[in-house]
C-alpha cells in the first residue's frame, strides 16, 4: 500500500510506504530514520469510521494517550476536528504546559494528522481489514524544526513506546464497548 500525504497548504510530502500484508503479529513497529518516521500498527476491533470519530474528537485524546502527557483539550478546541482546525491541549511532561495543534491531514474515515509548533506531525492511518481496522500511528519528525535534536534526545524510541501504549489503549477502549 502506498500513501501520498498532503498537508493543509496542499504541499506534497514525501510518499511513505507501509506494508502490512502478511503481518505475523498483531502489532508491528519501525523507525524509518531516512524518512524520519516512527510508526506502530495494530489491529483494532472496530470500524475505521468508529476509530476516526474518536480521533477527530480532541476530548478523547487523553482517554487513549499512552504517553501520559495529554491531559485535556483547551475549552476553545472544536468538538470535531477538520482540515485546518486548530486545537489546544493541556499537557504535562514534568511541568504542565499547553500546545496548539493544526490539522494538516484529513481524509474522512481514513487519515488524520496534526502538526504543532515544533513542526513534527502526529498522524493516524486507518485501513479496513478482516477483523477490524489496521491502525497505524506515526510520529513524523522530518518536518520538525529540529529533527536532529529529537533523534539525539531519543524521541524515536520514547515515542514508539508511547504509540504502542496509545494503540493498546485504543484497542481496549473498543473492546470494552462490545
Amino acid at each position: 500500500m502506498r500513501f501520498t500525504l498532503v498537508d493543509a497548504a496542499a504541499k506534497q510530502l514525501p510518499p511513505y510506504s507501509l506494508s502490512i500484508k502478511g503481518m505475523k503479529t498483531p502489532t508491528t513497529s519501525a523507525h524509518d530514520k531516512k524518512n524520519k518516521i516512527v510508526y506502530v500498527s495494530k489491529l483494532v476491533s472496530a470500524s475505521p469510521e468508529q476509530i476516526f470519530e474518536l480521533l477527530a474528537n480532541p476530548a478523547m485524546h487523553a482517554v487513549i494517550d499512552g504517553s501520559g502527557s495529554v491531559i485535556a483539550p483547551k475549552s476553545s478546541a472544536p468538538q470535531r476536528l477538520s482540515l485546518n482546525a486548530t486545537f489546544g491541549m493541556s499537557m504535562k511532561k514534568g511541568a504542565p504546559y499547553r500546545i496548539t495543534n493544526t490539522v494538516v491531514e484529513f481524509v474522512e474515515g481514513k487519515q488524520i494528522g496534526w502538526r504543532h509548533i515544533g513542526g513534527h506531525i502526529w498522524r493516524y492511518i486507518l485501513e479496513s481489514t478482516q477483523g477490524g481496522t489496521m491502525v497505524t500511528e506515526q510520529f513524523s519528525y522530518g518536518t520538525s524544526k529540529s529533527p536532529l535534536m529529537l533523534q539525539l534526545a531519543g524521541y524515536g524510541r520514547k515515542n514508539e513506546l508511547a504509540i504502542r501504549k496509545t494503540l493498546d489503549n485504543l484497542a481496549k477502549y473498543f473492546a470494552d464497548k462490545k
